[in-house]
């Protein structure tokens, strides 16, 4: 087993137990992205179990915590702990009293009233927490972008910052992304001049923020930027064009060969800061949908220019496709998110 010595930080961060907690997606998955990195430079063998509330049945945690003869380092992710079952909780809370040698268990919980006893248990085992609280106000998302630019070893000026912050929004994955896509492009400190060339007035950004909203399963988000878009003036054929990109990119992701970043940026001819974004997109999605969804945009696309009526009706009929689509494979299974 390829293994190197742990420093004190990444023992810290492979703690037997981590909790993440909070409803902010990008956050909750970063926390999880820690806690495999830092396994995987301890072992390059870790093994990462990545489990949803239905896949943890009564035994399962056990299984898969029980003494190997190779004596692997795992990663076990358990999402949204607070939907477990009654049964599993109980196995949960069982192994927080005695956790096992070599395994690091991470439990995503959503912070609220319910599963609470779970959360609790793991607080009083003393689980290393980290915090994931949703941005709700804009001084909190300011200072999320100056984080992110101090992360990437960065200057941005004030007036960058909050410049980024009016242009995108309240997303974090898009002003995580837009400030990776400034420094890979931009040299030296970052003002308000060059956020204002990339990002400020471009119609296209509330197009591409309805793909993503739609490629991301998340429909009411992405009719509400939908209609939003359309009563600012923005183009019906811009909205399908921005459909189509989102949709083709899940679909060239899913099948291209597993590799770095910036190998598949190559091979795909997207930027590998786009190849990070489509990853975390691509959960939900079988290739059956991807085909749903692309007959969808083409129904949308011949709808917008003269192929019907109703060219608003038309974009929303294709939204809501998109979304059910994303979801699909968690339909297969019975995943009722």
């Amino acid at each position: 087993m390829a293994r190197k010595t742990e420093s004190a930080d990444t023992a810290d961060v492979l703690a037997p137990v981590t909790i993440a907690v909070g409803q902010e997606d990008l956050l909750l998955d970063r926390a999880v992205q820690e806690v495999v990195a830092a396994a995987r430079a301890a072992d390059s063998d870790t093994d990462v179990r990545d489990l949803t509330p239905d896949q943890l049945q009564p035994g399962t945690l056990a299984e898969l915590t029980s003494p190997s003869l190779f004596a692997e380092r795992k990663v076990v992710v358990v999402r949204n702990a607070q939907d477990l079952s009654a049964d599993t909780i109980k196995d949960v809370k069982a192994y927080l009293g005695a956790p096992a040698e070599e395994i690091t268990l991470v439990l995503l919980h959503a912070g609220a009233a319910k599963g609470k006893a779970l959360l609790d248990a793991a607080r009083k085992a003393g689980a290393r927490e980290v915090a994931c609280p949703k941005m709700t106000k804009p001084a909190d998302r300011l200072a999320f972008v100056r984080g992110e630019f101090r992360r990437l070893g960065r200057s941005a000026t004030s007036e960058a910052c909050q410049a980024l912050v009016d242009s995108i929004g309240s997303d974090l994955r898009e002003l995580a992304s837009a400030v990776t896509q400034l420094v890979a492009d931009v040299e030296g400190t970052i003002d308000e001049a060059v956020v204002g060339r990339y990002y400020t007035g471009r119609a296209e950004a509330s197009s591409f923020t309805v793909a993503d909203r739609a490629v991301e399963g998340r429909a009411a988000e992405a009719l509400e930027a939908l209609r939003w878009s359309l009563s600012t003036g923005v183009a019906p054929v811009l909205i399908t064009s921005a459909l189509a990109q989102g949709v083709r990119a899940i679909g060239k992701l899913s099948s291209a060969r597993g590799g770095r970043p910036a190998d598949l940026a190559r091979e795909l001819g997207m930027p590998p800061w786009k190849i990070d974004r489509v990853r975390q997109q691509m959960r939900g999605w079988t290739p059956d949908g991807v085909a749903v969804a692309l007959r969808a945009v083409a129904d949308a696309d011949a709808g917008v220019k003269g192929g019907g009526d109703d060219p608003e009706y038309a974009l929303e009929k294709a939204v809501v496709t998109i979304a059910r689509a994303a979801r699909s494979r968690g339909a297969l299974r019975g995943d009722a998110r």
